[in-house]
């Protein structure tokens, strides 16, 4: 039955690309216009106006494909939704990208206007920027487009519009009723999204749901993640005299909060790396199934070696993807004294850290919190959430202060789901190579509650390059990848949906 379906939709693809393979490069050198039109936009989820102005724009494009729009007030930012007019015998496909960006510090960019898209050609060590008038029919794909949001995530939403204008040219069916949500903070956690989605959940009513979102796997081969971790997070701040006191007077005497933090933090791992807690990796397994799955993503472990510069990996997993599999615990940041230029011969009055655990479907963030303070407790810590009074330092010996940061859950779809096989047919028969699946992504969509709350299947089906500096200086999309979305969104809006 496998087999018939793939030879079914693959003659289902061939047949449908016969048409727009040779009008690709004519749709791309439209969609670079109109990214430029849509990057000189700024959108710093900040500023509510610069929003205001991208859903004007949204509202226009959408619209001019056919689309029907909605603006959808939240606690925060609004969000864009457009849908085609709804059939009753298709299934629903609800799409998810967001048009904000993060923040900018032009001074750090080699242009002198981040919202004003450059083009550049690759040259050794750098980049030569290159007229647009030099974009001739036989556009070089390597050529690179640089500005804020070009690849995340404003590049995907005009790859999809420029795919539907490729549908329509070429007179197209679409098996599918297409529902888009468009979001206006990612970039700020989306924290009014999870409370919206009950607002509206019979609006986005869906089947399956594909997040356009991300990079492909540094292979660059096409890429479908079923999941994405959560976070949480804790400040832990321990004390020792009540101000920084002469390291000569009271070294040996007054206790060094720095040292006690280090000692406390070290016993919370072993020397591979592994959460010594107990009961921290409670209800995770993995089938023979999932561990094919997962070792069959091409991961290159000396070049990750060699960019991170380390000689050896902890050994969470026994491999990088077996790694994600399981919750962390990461020292995100540390402070305590002075450094550097400016040390100071003092015994400090605290030190903090700064800590954020990852989190798989298997563990509740919560949960692991609370192990992490018992963990503490055990070590025999005076726990407070506000910084302790003097009568409190007097009364304990060990004292720290705990702030708990809120839980962004987990998701993860799996990997049997009949519209995760469908998605990963369409993307293998499409470009013709093996299918590179990741089981769950390392960092965390703060949509997962969104998702959760609709209780639908989830993937994640990236566009961009993976090195495409998103959030940094320099943020860019290979015009190469602007083909390979519209490539994908019309393939994926041409190819029925097969009930398995």
């Amino acid at each position: 039955m496998k087999t018939v379906f793939r030879l079914t939709l693959l003659l289902i693809c061939q047949l449908s690309w016969a048409q727009t393979d040779v009008e690709i490069k004519t749709q791309v050198r439209h969609a670079i216009d109109e990214l430029r039109d849509f990057i000189a936009i700024p959108n710093d989820a900040l500023e509510t106006a610069d929003i205001n102005r991208n859903l004007s724009w949204l509202t226009t494009q959408f619209s001019n494909r056919g689309f029907n729009t909605s603006i959808l007030p939240t606690e925060g930012q609004s969000l864009f939704f457009a849908t085609l007019p709804m059939e009753d015998d298709k299934p629903t496909l609800l799409l998810y990208m967001h048009f904000d960006g993060q923040s900018v510090d032009p001074e750090k960019w080699d242009q002198a206007n981040p919202y004003k898209v450059e083009l550049k050609a690759p040259k050794e060590n750098g980049w030569e920027t290159k007229s647009f008038d030099s974009l001739k029919d036989d556009i070089d794909y390597s050529w690179r487009l640089f500005g804020r949001s070009t690849s995340d995530d404003k590049g995907p939403i005009v790859m999809f519009l420029n795919a539907m204008d490729l549908l329509r040219k070429n007179e197209a069916v679409i098996p599918f009723n297409i529902k888009v949500i468009l979001d206006g903070e990612e970039e700020k956690s989306s924290k009014p999204l999870a409370k919206a989605v009950q607002s509206y959940k019979e609006l986005l009513k869906a089947d399956f749901l594909v997040i356009a979102d991300g990079p492909v796997h540094p292979s660059d081969k096409p890429t479908i993640a079923y999941g994405c971790r959560g976070i949480t997070t804790l400040s832990l701040t321990t004390y020792g005299p009540i101000k920084p006191q002469h390291s000569g007077h009271y070294g040996n005497y007054a206790p060094n909060p720095g040292m006690r933090l280090a000692k406390l933090l070290s016993g919370m791992k072993d020397d591979d790396g592994k959460v010594t807690i107990q009961g921290y990796y409670d209800g995770i397994s993995m089938s023979e199934d999932v561990q094919k799955v997962l070792e069959s993503v091409p991961d290159d472990k000396d070049l990750i070696h060699d960019r991170l510069a380390i000689k050896n990996a902890e050994k969470v997993g026994a491999f990088y993807q077996e790694s994600l599999q399981y919750p962390s615990l990461n020292v995100r940041g540390l402070g305590s004294g002075w450094i550097g230029p400016v040390a100071r011969t003092i015994v400090p009055a605290s030190a903090t850290a700064e800590l954020d655990l990852r989190l798989v479907p298997e563990t509740d963030g919560s949960r692991l919190k609370k192990l992490v303070v018992e963990h503490i407790k055990d070590e025999g810590y005076y726990v407070t959430s506000e910084i302790p009074t003097k009568e409190e330092r007097l009364g304990h010996d060990k004292i720290i202060t705990i702030t708990e940061g809120s839980v962004t859950d987990a998701f993860r779809t799996p990997l049997d789901n009949p519209y995760g096989l469908y998605l990963e047919e369409v993307l293998g028969n499409t470009f013709k190579e093996d299918v590179v699946q990741i089981r769950i992504m390392g960092g965390t969509v703060p949509i997962a509650p969104f998702i959760n709350a609709l209780e639908i299947p989830a993937f994640i089906v990236p566009m961009v390059n993976p090195d495409n500096n998103q959030h940094s200086p320099n943020e860019n999309l290979k015009i190469g990848q602007l083909a390979y979305g519209i490539r994908l969104f019309s393939s994926l809006l041409s190819t029925p949906y097969l009930v398995r």
